[in-house]
């Protein structure tokens, strides 16, 4: 890739990544008042960040039986309330455990 062909995929990216913040704002001048358009922008992000994350969460690890592992223990963790920090540590150690018991075998 040339580097003048690099500046022109930039400034595109810059630009539709600036449309799509700016585009609300400019559409909706007013305060949302509806109730569904409401719940819905609230679940958004939400969505977003588990359809983002969970692809690499079973990727990542390059073994699936360690991925699974340390999705199962970070969902037990976090159904049991515990800290953003507890919850990553633990399932990082459980995938690392069975990654390397796997290997081992």
């Amino acid at each position: 890739m040339s580097l003048r062909d690099f500046f022109i995929y930039l400034f595109i990216m810059a630009g539709v990544t600036y449309l799509i913040r700016v585009l609300p704002f400019v559409i909706f001048k007013g305060k949302i008042t509806n109730r569904f358009v409401k719940s819905f922008l609230f679940y958004v992000p939400y969505a977003v960040l588990g359809a983002m994350t969970f692809p690499a969460i079973l990727f990542s690890t390059g073994n699936y039986v360690a991925s699974v592992a340390g999705l199962i223990t970070a969902c037990v963790l976090a159904f049991r309330e515990k800290s953003l920090l507890t919850v990553a540590i633990f399932a990082c150690i459980s995938a690392l455990a069975v990654n390397l018991i796997y290997m081992a075998v």
